[in-house]
């Protein structure tokens, strides 16, 4: 079933790979280049999954996760964390943000869309 998906990473490359990965597959995808983008798109959609870098300018991932996590029509939409960070420390702060699953870059199409069908 298609899923409305935010996908929210400063690279443009990445977004449209992701993006296509994920239309392919017959999901519809919104984009943001950072986590401001992204908090103001939330008010504008209604997503089943977002997928979110970590590191990017004006407002990085986990803190993005926070403050969707505040809004009562997000607090329960999963995050999945697709990032060049690996270190457990990073995954452990945004497990305690919000997010339910982590990939790093660079991501295998397959893998990420069962990832998708698994949290959306």
């Amino acid at each position: 079933m298609a899923k409305q998906i935010l996908v929210v990473d400063d690279s443009a490359s990445v977004r449209q790979v992701v993006s296509m990965t994920l239309k392919n597959a017959g999901h519809q995808v919104v984009e943001a280049v950072d986590g401001r983008d992204a908090l103001n798109k939330l008010d504008s959609h209604r997503f089943n999954l977002v997928i979110s870098d970590v590191n990017m300018p004006n407002m990085d991932g986990i803190s993005f996760i926070k403050e969707m996590k505040k809004k009562s029509d997000y607090r329960f939409t999963p995050v999945l964390m697709l990032t060049t960070e690996s270190e457990a420390s990073k995954k452990a702060e945004g497990k305690a943000a919000g997010a339910k699953a982590w990939l790093v870059k660079p991501f295998k199409p397959d893998v990420l869309l069962s990832a998708v069908s698994k949290l959306a």
